[in-house]
């Protein structure tokens, strides 16, 4: 562990997981439109939302995005790691009461580079409705020379 708690490079393994779950609600929503400044009338307009192919409000996708950014800044690599860079492919809507699981998996370590890089799904039910993978830059626990 580094000194804030998050996994140095040498603790990481391929196969290693970290995973988060949310109900998301609709403060989270209005709020994420706040903080963002996304008014998008399908996440806030409840009949505006009803007249898309949605026929219902639906959350922001890059809220559910965030869900991968904390469990990577929380559990996997965790504290002290740094994002480089971020894939998403949107699958599929998030409600208001859906629960969202994010896993994030290591899928490659490179150890002299001190880069992970992790598979990272969002998840309403067994469905998944966020895909992407994640490039971290992570401390290293050895001692400089």
């Amino acid at each position: 562990m580094n000194t804030m708690g998050g996994h140095d490079i040498e603790e990481i393994q391929v196969g290693m997981r970290g995973t988060y779950a949310k109900t998301v609600t609709e403060t989270d929503i209005i709020l994420f439109a706040g903080v963002t400044g996304d008014n998008n009338p399908v996440h806030i307009d409840a009949e505006a939302a009803a007249t898309t192919m949605f026929k219902e409000r639906i959350a922001h996708g890059m809220l559910s995005a965030g869900f991968i950014s904390a469990v990577l800044g929380t559990r996997m690599p965790g504290p002290g790691a740094i994002y480089i860079s971020q894939s998403l492919k949107f699958l599929a809507p998030v409600k208001i009461g859906d629960t969202v699981r994010t896993v994030c998996e290591v899928l490659a370590v490179v150890p002299e580079k001190k880069r992970v890089t992790l598979k990272t799904t969002c998840y309403v039910r067994d469905k998944a409705v966020l895909d992407g993978e994640a490039l971290m830059m992570v401390s290293s626990g050895k001692p400089r020379a």
